[in-house]
């Protein structure tokens, strides 16, 4: 069997190098999608240019959705590479290389090279998973998390059934489970121990569950993930049943949220986006592999991964794409060693492997194309015309939305002032960007104060600055005359850019603004 210590290190850093690259090399190719990229990024460039690192916000307001390490790696990224659409992909970037890396390295050690370099091969070729490399959310960032950490705990319990030294991989697997955590929540520290514990019971290690249960790394845990989120809960009372109550365990046991799936939806999903190897899918299942799973622990384990992230992400009713990507490391090596057990067995199937592999990655980088031609709603051209023209402190006002990637793209330094109903939005159940800026704005009502205005209060706020900038679509502005009056300075077909210069005489008289204009900026 070929260790990668014996005779595969510079293979390491070569594959290493070359995983990066292939996950990075198309990722500036499209601009940010909505509302998802939109939003991550919109956080991360607000804790970039408010030099707060500490508190995430969403348009000036605490933003508690998700914990701060895709915060912390974008904004990064943003101040070392400057604010463009690799930059702001670094985190899931990081993530699908953490998880390429860390199968290739634990396999390459239990398996084979052989092994190891098929199901990375199979990995990176899978659009789920390059699309998900490159999408700037958080669900690459904790896969690439969990990953890791069952993959460090179970090298460390295989070292250990050997008599080996276990505590460094043991240690690392804890502190890559804080980091999970702080990645996205407990399903990075939860995931991956629910994981390891089923699979030692399933291969009957129980003498194991003593040294994996250790507390000197369950201390290296709480110091990884205390400290933001008691920083937080001295800062904001409700924080902690907001974060764990509200966002975790009513969004899993919940049907109040969005995207309402039944129970199939990820098997499904799984076996769409693996077609093209549906002889070796038909092979994990023979009985002759089954038979021969069950006494090997990489194999067990990889089965016993694969089955409890399905499971789970199963049982919630609310389910996105996103969610099932940790799922999908153990399916390639499952994939790949059910191939390389019947390597000389036929020819056929061989040139069928590698044909696969080929049409996959063709299928991946011609989605990333068609994404790159055919960009979802983005704010990028508006914000360009923006950026151009607008001065500082010159308030911009949305009408009853907002575009998350418009602070972004036109560099701005000032919350959007967001102009809705908000009075109803705060009685309203469901799980929409409303929803989002109400509760945030819960935990700032100052600023909230400011940052969410009712639409009765638009003239007087246009009265406030020389010059203000009010973006919104058609439609929206009809409940508008003197926005439909301003100058219009860029339109598409999904939003409005007006210039409002309250110098105009009949601008003046519109607004009913009384005196001369007050310098400044209703934002500032």
């Amino acid at each position: 069997m070929t260790h990668p210590a014996q005779a595969s290190r510079r293979e390491l850093l070569l594959s290493a190098a070359l995983i990066l690259i292939w996950l990075a090399a198309s990722a500036w190719a499209r601009p940010l999608m909505l509302p998802d990229e939109g939003r991550y990024v919109g956080v991360a460039w607000e804790m970039l240019r408010s030099g707060d690192w500490l508190t995430p916000t969403l348009d000036s307001l605490p933003f508690f959705h998700k914990p701060p390490l895709f915060y912390w790696v974008t904004a990064g990224s943003l101040s070392l590479f400057g604010a463009n659409e690799i930059a702001a992909r670094a985190a899931p970037i990081l993530g699908a290389w953490l998880g390429a890396m860390s199968l290739y390295a634990f396999v390459c050690r239990w398996c084979s090279v052989r092994t190891a370099r098929m199901a990375v091969l199979v990995l990176l070729v899978q659009p789920l998973f390059l699309i998900g490399g490159q999408f700037a959310n958080l669900d690459m960032l904790v896969a690439g998390c969990i990953t890791a950490t069952i993959l460090l705990a179970a090298h460390a319990m295989l070292l250990k059934e050997q008599d080996l030294p276990y505590r460094w991989p043991l240690a690392g697997a804890y502190a890559m489970a804080g980091i999970g955590v702080l990645a996205k929540g407990l399903i990075g520290g939860a995931l991956p121990a629910m994981t390891v514990l089923v699979w030692l019971l399933a291969t009957k290690r129980w003498r194991m569950l003593r040294p994996l249960i250790w507390f000197p790394g369950l201390l290296l845990f709480v110091l990884v993930t205390a400290p933001w989120f008691a920083a937080m809960q001295w800062k904001f009372a409700d924080f902690l049943n907001y974060f764990f109550v509200v966002q975790h365990f009513q969004r899993f046991t919940g049907s109040g949220f969005n995207n309402m799936l039944p129970w199939w939806f990820y098997p499904a999903v799984l076996l769409f986006f693996h077609l093209l190897w549906l002889p070796w899918i038909y092979r994990m299942f023979t009985p002759k592999y089954l038979a021969m799973s069950r006494p090997d622990p990489v194999r067990a384990l990889m089965w016993v991964w694969f089955l409890v992230i399905v499971v789970f992400f199963s049982i919630p009713k609310s389910k996105l794409l996103g969610y099932i990507l940790p799922a999908v490391p153990p399916l390639a090596f499952l994939l790949a060693d059910s191939f390389t057990a019947t390597l000389n067995s036929s020819p056929r199937l061989r040139r069928w492997w590698f044909l696969s592999a080929g049409l996959a990655a063709v299928l991946s980088l011609a989605a990333v194309a068609w994404l790159s031609t055919h960009p979802t709603k983005s704010t990028l051209e508006l914000a360009k015309v923006l950026r151009s023209q607008h001065a500082p402190h010159e308030p911009v006002f949305m009408l009853n939305h907002y575009d998350y990637d418009l602070p972004f793209y036109a560099r701005l330094n000032d919350p959007v002032v967001v102009v809705d109903d908000w009075k109803s939005a705060e009685s309203s159940v469901d799980d929409n960007w409303r929803k989002e800026f109400s509760d945030a704005g819960r935990f700032a009502p100052s600023k909230a104060r400011v940052t969410l205005m009712e639409s009765t209060q638009l003239p007087l706020a246009l009265c406030q600055a020389p010059v203000s900038w009010v973006i919104g679509s058609r439609a929206q502005s009809a409940s508008y005359p003197f926005v439909e009056a301003a100058r219009e300075v860029f339109s598409d077909k999904d939003a409005i850019l007006w210039r409002v210069d309250k110098a105009d005489p009949r601008m003046l008289s519109l607004l009913r603004c009384e005196g001369k204009p007050n310098v400044g900026s209703a934002n500032k």
